[in-house]
C-alpha cells in the first residue's frame, strides 16, 4: 500500500514538472518575442518580452510589419 502511494507521488511530481516545460517537451521550439517600434528604421519602443510556442508562435514571425507614416512595428523574436 505504502508503495504505490509513494509511486502515485513521483508519477504526480513529473507530471507537474512535464506541465512547466511542456513546450520543451514537444519539441515546439519556443522564442522569447516583443513587440518593437520604429521611427523611421530607429528603435524607440519596447513592447513586453513573451514566450510563445508552436501554433502561436508560427502566427507571430509570419505576421507582417504594420506601418502607419514614419512608424513600424512588427515582431521580434529570439
Amino acid at each position: 500500500m505504502k508503495m504505490k502511494r509513494k509511486l502515485a507521488y513521483v508519477a504526480g511530481l513529473l507530471l507537474v514538472a512535464c506541465t512547466f516545460t511542456a513546450c520543451d517537451i514537444l519539441g515546439d521550439n519556443c522564442e522569447i518575442c516583443q513587440l518593437v517600434s520604429y521611427d523611421n528604421g530607429n528603435p524607440y519602443l519596447y513592447g513586453p518580452e513573451t514566450e510563445f510556442c508552436g501554433d502561436e508562435l508560427f502566427k507571430i514571425k509570419t505576421k507582417p510589419p504594420e506601418t502607419s507614416g514614419s512608424i513600424t512595428i512588427k515582431w521580434e523574436c529570439n
